[in-house]
């Protein structure tokens, strides 16, 4: 397996080019995590148009990859989702929840910046206490 993992400014892209077996996506979920939390990135984009099947248990593990890059402080978008794909993750009751998508590599990118802007924008604001003064 060799998934490119790329820093492009304060984002992750991960491009994942084949089907992986179970052992590879938990390998590529461990190398994620390492990845987000050494570069302290705002972002992770998963690039998965390549990809026509995912199945329950490759649903869960980017559903795990997306909430333990939150907890790190980051955001995921997952993006090139095939409709075939996305039409068997509802069917099998294993859509990614929680978890936000874009159609392509392009929208996921614009998509990211957007949600990486918004967290920024949360987390500068800071209530004053001003006028508590007695």
């Amino acid at each position: 397996m060799n998934v490119p993992i790329l820093l492009i400014g304060d984002v992750l892209l991960v491009s994942i080019q084949e089907d992986l077996s179970d052992d590879e996506i938990i390998d590529l979920q461990d190398q994620i995590i390492n990845r987000v939390s050494a570069s302290r990135t705002a972002g992770l984009v998963i690039e998965i148009s390549a990809i026509d099947m995912v199945d329950s248990y490759m649903a869960r593990v980017l559903n795990e990859i997306s909430s333990m890059v939150s907890v790190l402080g980051s955001q995921t978008v997952i993006t090139g989702m095939q409709p075939a794909v996305a039409i068997i993750l509802v069917d099998m009751g294993s859509e990614l929840i929680g978890v936000k998508t874009a159609l392509n590599l392009e929208k996921g990118l614009d998509l990211i910046h957007e949600l990486i802007e918004e967290r920024r924008s949360i987390s500068a604001y800071v209530p004053s206490n001003e006028g508590d003064e007695e």
